[in-house]
C-alpha cells in the first residue's frame, strides 16, 4: 500500500481568462493544441483519449492520435469492428480528451460521431506507411485471437501477397469526424482555483460561460 496524499504540484504557469480567449472553440484549440506541439514537454500533441459507452453501461477509454481537425470537427481513424467502432454505430457518441501536463492544460470535447468519406479514408490510409498499412489489414481489432504468432504469420503472408503491390484499404477500416457541440478548457491554477471555460453550441452558436472548478 502506498499513501499519495501527498502527491501534488503547484499549478502556475498560465492562465485562460474570458477577455483573451477566442470566440469560437475550434480557433481557441488551434491556439493550444500549437502551443503544445511546440512545447518539448510534449511528446505527441495530438494524442487525444477517447471514451465511449459500452453495452454494460460503462464507458471504455483509450488513447488515439487526431490526424486532422477543421471548423467541423476532429477525425481519427480506427477498426469500424473494433469495439469503440461498435460503440460509435451504437450511440453515434463519445468524448475526446487531450491532457497536457507540461502546459498544465486540458481539453473536453463532447461530440457527435459520423465516418468520413470513403475517398478521404482511401487517401489517409494510402499516405500511411505501407507496414501500418498491412497492421491495420491483419488485425481483427479487439477480437480474441489465439497468441502473437497469429498475428505475425498474418503479416508475413500479406508481405508476400503484396510485396510488389498497392494494399488496398479494408472495407472496416476507415475515419470518424467528432462534430463537438461542447468543449471545456481546463488551465491549472494555483490553490485549486483552476480555469474552467466551456463553450456549449446552442443554435449554431457558441454559447461561452465559466465553471467553478
Amino acid at each position: 500500500m502506498e499513501n499519495l496524499h501527498d502527491k501534488r504540484k503547484i499549478y502556475e504557469k498560465s492562465q485562460l481568462i474570458e477577455t483573451e480567449i477566442k470566440e469560437n472553440p475550434i480557433e481557441q484549440f488551434r491556439d493550444w493544441f500549437l502551443d503544445a506541439s511546440e512545447n518539448p514537454s510534449v511528446s505527441e500533441a495530438n494524442a487525444m483519449a477517447v471514451s465511449t459507452l459500452e453495452e454494460d453501461g460503462c464507458p471504455r477509454t483509450r488513447m488515439v492520435l487526431l490526424k486532422e481537425y477543421t471548423y467541423e470537427g476532429f477525425i481519427f481513424y480506427t477498426n469500424y469492428d473494433s469495439r469503440k467502432g461498435k460503440a460509435i454505430e451504437k450511440t453515434h457518441k463519445a468524448c475526446l480528451h487531450f491532457f497536457w501536463p507540461g502546459l498544465e492544460r486540458q481539453i473536453i470535447i463532447k461530440a457527435d460521431l459520423e465516418k468520413i468519406a470513403e475517398n478521404l479514408s482511401d487517401g489517409y490510409f494510402h499516405s500511411r506507411p505501407k507496414g501500418s498499412q498491412l497492421g491495420a489489414a491483419v488485425s481483427p481489432q479487439s477480437q480474441e485471437i489465439p497468441d502473437r504468432m497469429f498475428l505475425e504469420e498474418k503479416l508475413k503472408a500479406l508481405e508476400q501477397e503484396y510485396e510488389n503491390k498497392e494494399v488496398p484499404r479494408p472495407e472496416n477500416w476507415g475515419g470518424y469526424i467528432a462534430k463537438p457541440y461542447e468543449i471545456e478548457f481546463w488551465q491549472g491554477r494555483p490553490n485549486r482555483l483552476h480555469d474552467r471555460i466551456i463553450y456549449i453550441l446552442e443554435d449554431f452558436d457558441w454559447k461561452i460561460s465559466r465553471l467553478a472548478p
